[in-house]
């Protein structure tokens, strides 16, 4: 086997030159990574590399097209064996499981079989940069420092207690301080590599042009002082670093941005996607960069560059808002995970919420020129049990393995260092219009911010903007059409516009869901003293309420069996479509506008899990919720912004 013959012809050259310690494990590992490569084409011997990136650039340009665009359901955020708190949970799905989860293959997590309702369009592997190393070195038998002694007590531990007392020791203790550093069983970059080239391995062989799209990625994981700023980084294409870089090696974000520019120079085409805004300690916002100073143009334009969205939801709360300080917002009571504020010192704020966020990004354009949070939305679930977009209410094993793989556990539970279990979400998705399905059209989706994020549900929502739009138009292809003709789609910007714009706006249920409530659009926008204000308008509803004159509208029903985890879509619509005109809007002021989507109330997986079992409703989280989605911003400039 070609294999066999590259090791050993490595061995004769390490006996022949008499390579130091160091070099034979280097060469060890690097025998190995090219060993992936090798393999991968030894199983399929009629299509060489070469054939393959041929026959690969064919299936995208052949695949389906539609110029209107389709939406795509994805996961951009998911930790497989390779991630060491995953591992330490007991996952220990790769990352070719991972991807094939998600094309709707069963797999065993936990010591249970489970599989998705449906497949996805397009998905990411993100594990932790910081260790992939240590990770391919813990459970790879021919890894240099494989028999570490440290690595076989962490093989040896049974019991979930003593996992988390090593985590903590070894990796928790050094990440959350400002100066994280690897454990002392790393073996060296070589380590890093061969764990990285697996990854991308399983990228390139589940890519399906046209049916399912994988993207190269990995998770930067920076939390200095416990503050959460940890960005999921995307790739176009395969023309990808040596290796990832981590929050060991680069340790704030500025410098996490000038690394991406280096790969730019040196052909990747990539970006980067902020999460967990609710727990960054007022970090992920803030008004001064990582040296204390106020931020600057440079700053906010190389951060738009390649920050392009911000993830909504996840299993750790809704970062959108919190009701405790949006109170006028009836639906801001929705998986806010008050008991995040438990942990690291992490004090509920509201500069840690997005909405906040990209509002005041407009008083930073006032400012500076250039808005340094102008992001739309998407959506993740940041499982570490491997399970794509494992987003179902009523099919929810838990996401963080032996930490909350039972009934019980989710109950009285804790996520280390998180929050309590049953405060847990089951997490959001993301989706995209795209013309196709492929890897160039997906991230190009991404990049231009035609995202959405839901809360579950595979909703659909479109938004258009512009001064020359109908109201009210007959269907959804014309919406469609002259939106692109004459407006603007979610993620676009309007630069200089003098008279009030319009809105047009539609959404579909999910075809296996629950029906919708109404569809509501959330003005944002700065005076010119840069004070932030907002407001919420219904544009359009179901089941003929009668609107207020405060704008508000009757609550739409809840059709919801606390016995018997059931619901009835007798109440609301399968389809919204309407408009609105921004009758106060002002040309010299920045604003934004996004659509969100709310359905009728449904149980939450909290629910499901206690008719499930026989036990009690919690008390303390809610029985029923309603699941939405989220359109990425339009933003209307008064003058042009680069």
């Amino acid at each position: 086997m070609k294999t066999s013959q590259s090791l050993l012809t490595l061995a004769i050259i390490i006996a022949m030159t008499g390579c130091s310690k160091e070099q034979s494990a280097a060469e060890k590992d690097q025998a190995h990574i090219k060993s992936i490569s090798e393999n991968s084409v030894a199983k399929n011997p009629d299509l060489s590399i070469a054939a393959r990136a041929q026959s690969i650039k064919q299936q995208e340009a052949n695949a389906p097209s539609n110029p209107l665009k389709n939406a795509y359901f994805g996961e951009t955020h998911m930790h497989t064996k390779f991630s060491l708190d995953a591992y330490i949970g007991g996952n220990r799905m790769s990352p070719k499981d991972s991807l094939q989860f998600a094309q709707g293959q069963e797999k065993t997590i936990n010591g249970q079989l489970h599989k998705l309702h449906r497949p996805l369009d397009f998905a990411a592997t993100t594990d932790h940069s910081e260790y992939i190393g240590e990770m391919y070195t813990t459970f790879t038998d021919e890894a240099v420092g494989h028999n570490n002694e440290t690595l076989k007590e962490l093989r040896a531990l049974t019991e979930y207690k003593d996992e988390m007392a090593w985590f903590i020791k070894y990796v928790i203790k050094s990440n959350r301080g400002t100066t994280p550093s690897h454990p002392p069983f790393y073996t060296g970059v070589e380590s890093t590599k061969s764990a990285w080239q697996i990854i991308l391995q399983a990228t390139k062989d589940e890519y399906k042009p046209g049916v399912f799209t994988t993207l190269a990625a990995f998770e930067w994981s920076g939390a200095p002082g416990g503050g959460n700023l940890h960005r999921n980084i995307i790739f176009r294409d395969m023309v990808v670093p040596e290796q990832p870089m981590s929050y060991i090696d680069i340790n704030r974000e500025e410098e996490l941005w000038h690394w991406l520019a280096d790969q730019e120079k040196q052909g990747s085409t990539v970006l980067a996607i902020p999460h967990n805004s609710n727990a960054s300690k007022l970090n992920m916002f803030n008004p001064k960069d990582s040296k204390g100073k106020a931020i600057t143009k440079e700053y906010a334009e190389l951060r738009s560059h390649f920050e392009r969205t911000i993830e909504m939801m996840q299993i750790k709360g809704n970062s959108e808002v919190h009701r405790k300080f949006w109170p006028a917002d009836e639906f801001a009571d929705f998986e806010n995970a008050d008991s995040i504020a438990k942990f690291s010192g992490r004090d509920l704020d509201k500069r840690n919420f997005v909405r906040w966020g990209v509002i005041e990004g407009l008083k930073h354009y006032q400012n500076l020129g250039v808005n340094p949070y102008k992001l739309g939305f998407n959506g993740g679930t940041d499982s570490h049990n491997g399970l794509m977009a494992d987003v179902a209410e009523d099919n929810y094993i838990g996401g963080h393995g032996a930490a909350d793989n039972t009934p019980e556990l989710r109950r009285t539970g804790q996520v280390p260092e998180w929050l309590d279990a049953k405060d847990e979400s089951i997490g959001s998705i993301t989706g995209v219009w795209a013309e196709k399905n492929t890897r160039g059209a997906i991230w190009d989706a991404l990049y231009n911010r035609e995202t959405f994020a839901t809360s579950g549900p595979r909703i659909q929502v479109r938004l258009f903007a512009g001064e020359k739009l109908s109201a009210n138009p007959k269907d959804i292809n014309t919406m469609v059409k002259e939106g692109y003709a004459k407006g603007v789609a979610m993620g676009g910007t309007i630069n200089g516009a003098k008279t009030s714009p319009t809105f047009t706006v539609w959404a579909a249920k999910d075809t296996v869901g629950a029906n919708l409530d109404r569809i509501q659009i959330i003005k944002g926008w700065v005076d010119q003293q840069g004070q932030q204000h907002e407001k919420i308008i219904n544009v359009v509803w179901s089941d003929k309420r009668q609107i207020d004159k405060n704008g508000l509208l009757p609550k739409v029903g809840n059709t919801v069996d606390l016995k018997t985890a059931k619901f009835t879509n007798t109440i609301g619509s399968t389809l919204l479509m309407g408009s609105f005109t921004d009758t106060e809007f002002n040309p010299a002021l920045p604003s934004l506008y996004y659509a969100r989507v709310i359905e009728i109330p449904t149980p939450r997986w909290s629910t499901y899990d206690a008719v499930r079992n026989n036990l009690p409703l919690l008390s303390d989280v809610q029985a029923t919720i309603q699941e939405r989605a989220w359109s990425s911003p339009i933003w209307f400039m008064p003058a042009s912004e680069k």
